[in-house]
């Protein structure tokens, strides 16, 4: 019988107590897997592949209040700027309000193709489908994958805070085009319908948009651009704040609050507490068996050997949860953009590096969390074993 063996059958001597700290770092590991790769996900949607030519105009105030429609033109005239567009919110469902939630802009289709064609994909007659098709909607991939879309299908869209003029909350949408990303990874779990057919149907904030997407005709002129727009309508009723497309996508990621700490401080509160727990129960197994120790010293196992295979018990446990735990999230991560909550996210497979360091932090977790009953074991006497009642 080798070291491992031994080791694997004192695991199993209180299957029940070895089960439960299973279970506990499973479940650390479980949140560590989810957060992180959640959290890498929104740090690529606040990364954008789009030329670092755009800018992206807002309400001074706030990127949620609106501004009027009137502002595009009169950005178009100043130098450099090669396109202009603009696009907003249009929070929605479709079919259930409470499960089917979608993320939806309306747009002006020629202008925006314009500004964003390099990003979104679209066949040549997509395109002119949805120039010309008043109603016309495009989808991504995996929102018509998901709810089993097709082109040519009319589609009722219904939103959540607007409403039509008719009284109803559902703008019926024809689907001219089905696009994908430039990207690999990027999410097409969004639509884009015609600010036209909405602007002149609802009920209220007519002739407002929420920000003014800028094309200029080359990055190096994008500070100096940004400064003449928000000097053009300094003073006025919608002053506005222009930056570069990365830097408002961080923003608008963070109006969530920090991600990145609150992962890191969920994460943390999650492994001092198995920490705590798996050690002080490691080192009442120890205990336990101070007997076998003693015997096991006196048929000739030396004070190292027990050493290493305390810490074997304890690095073997964390591993085999850990695994356990990274494996069911990369599970779980791989169906959730099959779902509407998920399919806004992208892609949430689980990058080899999550996993990778993973794995090195229930070594280390098992490392320590044995070090005190190693140690314990170690410096156990033969006589003191022994003599243990």
């Amino acid at each position: 019988m080798n070291d491992f063996d031994l080791v694997r059958k004192n695991l199993l001597c209180k299957p029940l107590r070895t089960i439960l700290l299973t279970v506990s770092v499973f479940m650390a590991f479980l949140v560590f897997g989810m957060l992180t790769s959640i959290n890498e996900a929104l740090n690529r949607a606040a990364e954008p592949s789009a030329s670092a030519a755009r800018l992206i105009v807002t309400n001074k105030i706030n990127f949620t209040q609106s501004l009027p429609i009137a502002h595009l033109n009169q950005i178009s005239t100043i130098p450099g700027v090669k396109y202009v567009t603009h696009q907003s919110w249009f929070a929605s469902y479709y079919m259930d309000r409470y499960k089917n939630n979608l993320v939806g802009f309306y747009v002006d289709p020629e202008t925006y193709l314009n500004v964003y064609g390099d990003d979104i994909r679209l066949t040549d007659q997509e395109k002119k489908n949805f120039i010309s098709e008043r109603t016309g909607v495009i989808v991504g991939k995996t929102l018509a994958d998901l709810y089993g879309w097709r082109l040519g299908q009319t589609i009722p869209i219904s939103s959540k805070v607007y409403s039509k003029r008719d009284g109803s909350h559902t703008w019926d949408m024809k689907i001219t085009g089905i696009y994908t990303r430039a990207k690999l990874g990027e999410s097409t779990a969004a639509f884009f319908f015609h600010y036209d057919y909405f602007n002149t149907t609802r009920t209220f904030g007519q002739d407002t948009i929420d920000n003014i997407v800028v094309r200029s005709v080359s990055p190096d002129l994008n500070d100096s651009i940004a400064r003449k727009i928000d000097a053009m309508f300094a003073n006025s009723m919608a002053e506005t704040s222009t930056v570069d497309e990365n830097t408002f996508a961080r923003a608008f990621i963070k109006q969530a609050g920090d991600l990145n700490l609150i992962v890191t401080m969920v994460v943390a509160a999650a492994f001092v507490s198995i920490l705590m727990m798996v050690s002080t129960t490691l080192i009442s197994a120890i205990r336990e068996r101070t007997k076998d120790i003693g015997i096991m010293k006196t048929i000739g196992f030396t004070g190292p050997r027990i050493l290493r295979m305390v810490l074997g018990e304890a690095v073997l446990m964390s591993t085999i949860g850990a695994g356990l735990g990274l494996g069911a999230s990369a599970l779980i991560l791989e169906g959730l953009p099959n779902s509407p909550a998920g399919a806004q996210f992208g892609d949430l497979s689980m990058a080899p590096m999550i996993a990778f360091t993973g794995l090195l932090m229930a070594i280390t977790l098992g490392l320590v969390t044995g070090a005190i009953p190693a140690v314990m074991a170690l410096h156990m006497s033969i006589v003191d074993a022994l003599d243990h009642s």
